[in-house]
């Protein structure tokens, strides 16, 4: 169940005229002082600039990278003077007419880069920001159907590189290695499918005590405002099934699930919001924020596209109990005034310093959520007086 904590009136006015003047990507002038977080809380704009951004890597010298889709380049930023904001001079721009290069992943001091049918390489690439190599190409075989074509990719504790294959469709049976998450090795080699049944995962992170993938799942269309919900699942081993096309969050298909029952299926461990579009999700493993909150994944909802009144845009957070998810709440929100949206949340990402990275592929911008507070003083979980 979705806890919600209270939220005061936006003007959707506003918002519109600052929508209107305020060209897609330009990140000036963002009306942060609209997000809101719970008591302590303070978000601030990280970096500025970056039209489209949207799935975010960490180097092991502190650069972030930035994937985007359409703009087809990705970003790397570095806060080399430590002032929590990335400043002139420090956005660098990696490949260009690259096609749809959502993912970013880091190993071994290179960069992979995942675009629709194949899986690019840039060697020591934080040595060479400014004069970035020529990329190695580690895959090249992948399906080239561009619609879910874009692709969050991440390497798993198990050293493999995690790459999924979404559904070429809203609702479809297409068959192997579509609606899936497959991996393979570092260089391309031994590539399976892990999970089967995903229609569409734009994010996912590995438990940092049992090492289990856990991933979101955005539900397909038109079948109402209110159904079916998007997904958090957990995958602990290899080869489960997670129900599409026939069956979505327990909810059987109308055209497919007649041949196969949702009982065949590994279930959801938490509904998420319907059609929110949950993207990018990290289990917080810093020591900055609360202990509350220690343990539990943030969620970035990209926000409905066709739903009569929107819903999303916005980061979430899941909390765990005894390993597993128990509750569902709103942590950051504002992005979305009535029916309009300055902004779009992708992907999240935990710093070294504990704060928590958003970016935002409409306003092309990346933030810094940070705390401020005393973790051991405030119950981020109780009624606001």
């Amino acid at each position: 169940m979705m806890k919600k904590k209270p939220k005061g009136l936006l003007p959707a006015l506003l918002l519109a005229v600052f929508f209107l003047n305020a060209p897609s990507g330009s990140g000036q002038d963002l009306p942060i002082d609209l997000i809101e977080l719970p008591p302590g809380f303070e978000i601030t704009v990280y970096a500025r600039d970056l039209p489209g951004a949207r799935s975010l890597a960490l180097g092991s010298e502190g650069t972030v990278f930035v994937g985007t889709r359409s703009e087809g380049r990705v970003y790397a930023i570095r806060d080399g003077d430590g002032n929590g904001r990335i400043d002139a001079g420090e956005i660098f721009v990696i490949g260009s007419g690259l096609d749809l290069p959502n993912g970013v992943a880091f190993r071994d001091g290179s960069l992979y880069v995942a675009e629709v049918s194949r899986i690019l390489r840039y060697d020591a690439i934080e040595s060479h920001l400014d004069e970035p190599p020529d990329p190695v190409v580690v895959k090249d075989d992948l399906p080239s159907q561009r619609s879910h074509g874009w692709k969050f990719i991440a390497f798993g504790p198990d050293g493999k590189l995690y790459v999924p294959i979404g559904a070429p469709c809203n609702v479809c049976d297409p068959g192997d290695p579509y609606a899936s998450i497959t991996r393979m090795d570092p260089d391309g080699s031994n590539f399976e499918i892990f999970a089967r049944g995903v229609r569409n995962t734009v994010g996912f992170d590995w438990h940092p005590d049992t090492a289990e993938l856990w991933f979101t799942d955005n539900g397909r269309d038109w079948l109402g405002d209110d159904e079916p919900p998007d997904e958090l699942n957990r995958a602990p081993v290899a080869g489960l099934h997670f129900g599409f096309p026939f069956c979505h969050a327990g909810i059987p298909d109308p055209v497919f699930g007649g041949s196969r029952g949702c009982g065949e299926f590994t279930d959801p461990e938490m509904n998420l919001g319907p059609h929110v579009a949950a993207l990018g999700m990290r289990f917080y493993s810093g020591a900055a924020f609360p202990p509350a909150y220690r343990g539990g994944i943030f969620i970035a909802e990209h926000g409905s596209w066709n739903r009569a009144d929107p819903i999303g845009y916005r980061v979430t957070f899941v909390r765990f109990e005894d390993g597993r998810a128990t509750d569902y709440e709103i942590f950051a929100e504002g992005w979305l005034g009535g029916r309009v949206a300055w902004g779009r949340p992708v992907d999240v990402l935990v710093m070294p310093d504990g704060a928590l990275l958003v970016s935002d592929d409409r306003a092309g911008a990346v933030y810094r959520i940070s705390y401020r507070g005393s973790p051991g003083r405030l119950d981020p979980y109780a009624e606001e007086p």
